[in-house]
C-alpha cells in the first residue's frame, strides 16, 4: 500500500514539473559571424570579435559584426544595449549608405508574428566593446574589439626655441580618422636651417623619435615631417603634414641678456625698497604730528571740560549756601512768628481765665449761674 502511494507521488509530481515551463523558457539561438565567417569566441572578453574600424565612412560587411537570433517567442521583444560599439539594423548598400556617424548605443526589434531577429554592431575604436541582448528574461553578453583604420593625422609640436649647437628628440604620433594608434608608418622628414638626424622605428603606440640638431649660428629654423594619407568623404580633412618653426639662440647671448635683466631687476627692486623706506619714513613722522596733535586736542578738550565741570560745582555749591542761608533765615522767621503767636495764645488764655474767673465772683456774688 505505501509503494502505490509513493508511485501515485511521484507521478503527480512529475506532471507538475512538466506542465510548469521554466522561466529560461524560449530560450533563442544566436549566431555571430563577420562577413559570412562565424565567429564562436565571442561570448569570450579575451576573444572578442574583431572587426576594423570603418575607416573609409561605409559600414560594410567586412566591418561589422552580424547577430542572428533564431528561435525567438513570437511577439517577443529583442533589446539590446552596446559599449563602445554602436548598432545599426542593416549595412551599407549602394543606394543606401551607412557611415561612421550612424548607429546608437540602444537598439530594440519587435519580432511581431515572427520569431527571428537580425541586427550588426560596428565600433570606431580599438578598445573592448560589449553587446547585451536581452530576450523574454534571457540575457546574453558579447565582445567586439575594432582594429585601427589607415594613417589619417599626424601629430608633431617641438619646443618654439633651441640653443645653438644642441640636438633633441621630439615625438611625432599617427592615428586614424577616429584617433586610434596606428603602429609602422614612419614619417618622412624635411628641414631648414636644421638637421634631422635619426627617425625611430615607430613604437606600438604610434609614435616616433625624430633627432633634431641645431647649428652653431642663431637664427630661425623650420622642420616637416609628412605621412601619406587620403582624405575620406565625410570626415575633416587629413592632417597629412606638420611644420614647425624653431627659434635658435645663442647660450652665451641668452646667458648675458638673462644677467643684465636679473641686474636691472635687482635694481629696480633696490630703488623700490628705498622708495618704500622713504615712504615709511614720511608716514612715521606724518603719524607722530597726528598723535601730538590728538592728544593736545585730548588735553584741552579734558582741561576745558574740568574747568567747565568745576565752574559749574561751584555755581551749584554757592547756590546752595544761598539756598541755606535764605531757609535759615526763613526758618528764623518763622520760629519768632510762632513765639509771638504762641505768646498771644498764652496772653489770651489767661485774659480768658481772669474774666472768666471775675464773672464767677460776680455771679456768686449776685447769685447768677458761674461758669
Amino acid at each position: 500500500m505505501i509503494k502505490k502511494l509513493s508511485l501515485l507521488v511521484a507521478a503527480a509530481l512529475a506532471g507538475s514539473f512538466l506542465s510548469v515551463a521554466p522561466a529560461s523558457a524560449n530560450v533563442p539561438t544566436i549566431a555571430v559571424s563577420i562577413n559570412g565567417t562565424a565567429v564562436t569566441t565571442a561570448a569570450v572578453a579575451n576573444t572578442p570579435a574583431t572587426v576594423p574600424v570603418p575607416a573609409d565612412n561605409s559600414v560594410d560587411a567586412a566591418d561589422a559584426v552580424k547577430f542572428a537570433l533564431t528561435g525567438i517567442e513570437t511577439g517577443t521583444v529583442v533589446s539590446v544595449v552596446a559599449v563602445n560599439a554602436f548598432v545599426i539594423p542593416a549595412l551599407a548598400t549602394s543606394t543606401v549608405p551607412v557611415t561612421a556617424s550612424a548607429g546608437s548605443a540602444t537598439y530594440s526589434v519587435s519580432t511581431g508574428t515572427g520569431t527571428t531577429a537580425d541586427f550588426f554592431v560596428f565600433t570606431k575604436t580599438t578598445a573592448l566593446g560589449s553587446v547585451t541582448i536581452t530576450s523574454k528574461g534571457n540575457s546574453f553578453i558579447y565582445y567586439v574589439k575594432g582594429t585601427a583604420g589607415s594613417a589619417y593625422n599626424l601629430a608633431f609640436d617641438p619646443a618654439a626655441s633651441a640653443n645653438t649647437s644642441s640636438s633633441t628628440k621630439v615625438v611625432a604620433k599617427v592615428t586614424d580618422a577616429f584617433g586610434n594608434v596606428v603602429a609602422g608608418v614612419t614619417p618622412t622628414a624635411s628641414a631648414v636651417g636644421l638637421t634631422v638626424g635619426t627617425i625611430a622605428a615607430t613604437a606600438a603606440d604610434g609614435t616616433t623619435e625624430v633627432t633634431l640638431t641645431f647649428p652653431a649660428t642663431a637664427g630661425k629654423a623650420a622642420v616637416s615631417l609628412a605621412i601619406t594619407a587620403t582624405d575620406v568623404t565625410g570626415f575633416a580633412a587629413a592632417t597629412k603634414t606638420k611644420t614647425a618653426f624653431i627659434d635658435i639662440a645663442d647660450l652665451a647671448t641668452i646667458n648675458a641678456g638673462l644677467a643684465a635683466d636679473l641686474a636691472k631687476a635687482k635694481a629696480d627692486l633696490a630703488a623700490e625698497k628705498l622708495a618704500r623706506a622713504n615712504d615709511s619714513a614720511t608716514a612715521t613722522a606724518a603719524a607722530a604730528t597726528a598723535k601730538a596733535a590728538a592728544d593736545k586736542a585730548l588735553a584741552d578738550s579734558v582741561a576745558a571740560a574740568k574747568a567747565a565741570a568745576d565752574k559749574a560745582a561751584a555755581d551749584a555749591k554757592a547756590a546752595a549756601d544761598k539756598a541755606a542761608a535764605d531757609a535759615a533765615i526763613a526758618k528764623a522767621a518763622a520760629d519768632k512768628a510762632i513765639a509771638d503767636l504762641n505768646a498771644q495764645v498764652t496772653a489770651l488764655t489767661k485774659a480768658v481765665a481772669d474774666i472768666k474767673k471775675a464773672y464767677n465772683k460776680m455771679a456768686k456774688k449776685f447769685k447768677f449761674k458761674t461758669i
